[in-house]
């Protein structure tokens, strides 16, 4: 098996080469599914997994325009169109000077399991730029928005490929990039998910990924008999998916002491209560300030410069900032103070050394493939709520947020549980997710 693996992977990394997130996350999946794949003759031989690593499409172009100086800028433009045998391409459109072509790839590659588990018929993608919203006017930003989306119009639509937002993509940003879609496109219709509630958009899409990944940290924790209610949870990021995490962990009893940014975290050993949280979402969504800030608020709390929260004594860690945000010694430090579950609300943000630390001590932990997928599960019910001309209650949106995030919590159990009872969440998504699109990939032909 380990031969069959490493050759796999060595073709792969031929191809890949300088590519490291987008080879972490096949490596992953690899490692896990082709055990699966070998044990059943109907995926045996077929190259499902080689072909499921190439994407369909590859998508790049030049992304010019005006600062407020008068200054032409140059930046560059991505869409990864990575599977779409189950439906169109759908993910995030990201802008931050780290964006390249291997970070959009893994997460296109994640996409697609995800959106596989959501039980929803959506493909994989991702997209964005490079270009940096910070410090940015919002007439820069409406100008980039301009240009980024008169090149991507051409290769999206509501049945080919349909966007979200990501990192540094808001709901200004979609706003103007569904302006410049409807102008040159002359008509209205669900091309980009996350639109304002006025025109198009869906109740909960904002607090989705957040509320989502707590449900799932939920149903992990049930299985246990226990639950988050007075529970001390640590939460890395503040941003769009660690502000309604918090808020969720708040509503079901727990306590929530950390928050963070690229600058630091903070520790507020009294809590974060909803008024604490209501301040970071005022400091981070309007006045775009940083999360040191807090202090100035609330001075009783702490700020540690140019670290991540993983050293705070925690029951629950969620992380919810970026990719391999938490590495093998944050992840023993966890396990020392007597964490007891992890549930990824960022896109791989546990690096590989980190979650075997995680599954040696038996820990609850889950992919972010898995657990942060009530995003674009939202993402998928504004679409229908889109092709229907309808709008669904936020009471029923949400509870389509909790059944479809229960039903991902079942397709795991069914392909990763041990024989000692133990819950690999991980083989369970890898292999719940490869099923069904593996299944749609042979029933289509070599295409």
């Amino acid at each position: 098996m380990k031969s069959n693996i490493e050759a796999f992977l060595d073709i792969v990394k031929e191809r890949n080469g300088n590519e490291p997130e987008f080879l972490q996350a096949v490596e992953e999946v690899a490692e896990t599914v082709i055990p699966y794949i070998v044990k059943h003759d109907i995926y045996y031989g077929k190259n499902i997994l080689l072909r499921m690593v190439e994407p369909e499409r590859l998508i790049s172009f030049r992304v010019s325009w005006v600062d407020d100086s008068g200054e032409i800028q140059v930046n560059r433009g991505y869409r990864i169109q990575m599977n779409s045998a189950i439906g169109p391409y759908k993910g995030g459109l990201r802008f931050h000077p780290t964006v390249n072509a291997s970070i959009l790839k893994f997460l296109a590659f994640e996409q697609v399991f995800k959106n596989s588990l959501t039980t929803l018929p959506m493909g994989g993608g991702k997209g964005g730029s490079d270009f940096d919203p910070k410090g940015k006017s919002d007439n820069e930003i409406m100008r980039f928005c301009h240009a980024f989306m008169s090149e991507l119009f051409r290769h999206i639509g509501p049945n080919t490929d349909v966007p979200a937002g990501d990192i540094g993509v808001g709901a200004r940003e979609i706003g103007f990039l569904f302006g410049m879609y409807k102008k040159l496109n002359n008509e209205f219709t669900g091309v980009l998910t996350g639109k304002g509630l006025s025109w198009g958009g869906s109740l909960i899409r904002p607090e989705a990924t957040g509320y989502g990944n707590v449900y799932f940290a939920q149903k992990m924790l049930e299985t246990k008999g226990d639950s988050i209610e007075g529970k001390t949870v640590v939460v890395s990021g503040s941003g769009n998916v660690a502000q309604y995490a918090a808020e969720k962990v708040l509503h079901l009893g727990g306590k929530v002491v950390t928050l963070s940014d690229s600058s630091g975290y903070i520790y507020d050993e009294e809590g974060i209560d909803e008024d604490k949280l209501s301040f970071v979402m005022t400091l981070k969504n309007v006045k775009r300030g940083r999360i040191s800030e807090y202090l100035e608020k609330y001075p009783n709390a702490k700020f540690v410069g140019n670290k991540t929260p993983w050293g705070v004594k925690c029951d629950i860690a969620l992380p919810c900032a970026t990719q391999n945000e938490l590495h093998e010694d944050d992840a023993n430090t966890l396990i020392k103070n007597g964490c007891i579950c992890v549930s990824e609300g960022a896109n791989m943000p546990s690096t590989k050394e980190a979650i075997a630390v995680f599954h040696k001590a038996k820990i609850l932990f889950a992919p972010g493939k898995a657990s942060n997928a009530g995003g674009v599960a939202t993402s998928g019910l504004e679409m229908t709520q889109n092709s229907l001309r309808f709008k669904w209650t936020r009471e029923e949106v949400d509870n389509k947020l909790k059944d479809i995030m229960s039903d991902i919590h079942k397709s795991c159990l069914e392909y990763g549980k041990d024989d000692d009872g133990y819950i690999d969440y991980v083989r369970g998504a890898n292999i719940a997710g490869f099923v069904k699109v593996a299944d749609a990939m042979l029933a289509q032909g070599v295409v």
